[in-house]
């Protein structure tokens, strides 16, 4: 057996490309050793078969923003496990191909609580955290609110316009009724508690509450505990 030899090292000397190409190739997935994917530039190879796909293209490996579907009951850190390879939605159309290094450090700009169930963005794009951050305030936001009770008079109208929250007079937002049972809010700079205490304010107790979109991006029919990606150019 040869002495070990870096992946990066090696591809650039069977494949004719400098060093750094051979990183970018090794990082975007396209570089294979006895026809298993490996990523890191700096696995040692001792004489193992390495092939360089056919449609390798040369690139820096763009970071990743997931849009997952949250179950309730789970903390927003404990949900970022739910993203795994396996458990990307058959929905998804992108054609971004699935890379080990799109399910590190990443972060959930505009969290949920942990009741609550629905769209969370799993981001590790510096763009993207900046502007669900930075801009958290101005990002309309649409939650379904499954409620039991009897709505108090001029509740409606209370919860669009005219509750205190946190010793904070809220914005004003969109409600309506979707049915007997469910209410649908278009709604800003959602704090953590806020949606519970405004229906109890009028009346009403939560059973559920689910997150539809985020800006200009949505849920959609995607499953609980599955992901999408966001497809590139997409903004919220």
């Amino acid at each position: 057996m040869s002495d070990p030899i870096r992946l990066d090292k090696h591809v650039a000397a069977v494949f004719g490309c400098s060093r750094g190409e051979a990183q970018q190739y090794i990082e975007g997935g396209w570089v294979s050793v006895d026809g298993v994917v490996v990523e890191e530039p700096q696995a040692p190879i001792t004489g193992q078969q390495v092939s360089l796909a056919a449609d390798a293209v040369l690139g820096q490996a763009e970071p990743a923003t997931l849009l997952l579907n949250k179950p309730a009951g789970m903390s927003c850190e404990a949900a970022v496990a739910l993203a795994t390879p396996q458990s990307r939605s058959s929905l998804d159309q992108t054609e971004i191909r699935v890379l080990k290094r799109h399910f590190l450090r990443l972060s959930a700009p505009m969290p949920l609580d942990d009741e609550a169930s629905g769209l969370l963005v799993l981001s590790q794009d510096g763009r993207i955290l900046r502007r669900l951050t930075a801009d958290a305030a101005t990002i309309e936001q649409e939650y379904l609110v499954e409620v039991r009770g009897e709505l108090r008079p001029y509740g409606m109208a209370r919860l669009a316009s005219g509750l205190v929250y946190q010793q904070r007079s809220l914005p004003a937002c969109k409600v309506s009724w979707q049915n007997e049972e469910r209410l649908r809010f278009a709604i800003k700079h959602v704090q953590p508690g806020q949606l519970r205490y405004m229906c109890n304010e009028v009346g009403l107790d939560v059973v559920t509450i689910r997150r539809l979109r985020v800006g200009r991006i949505s849920l959609g029919k995607l499953a609980l505990g599955e992901w999408r990606y966001l497809p590139t150019g997409e903004r919220f």
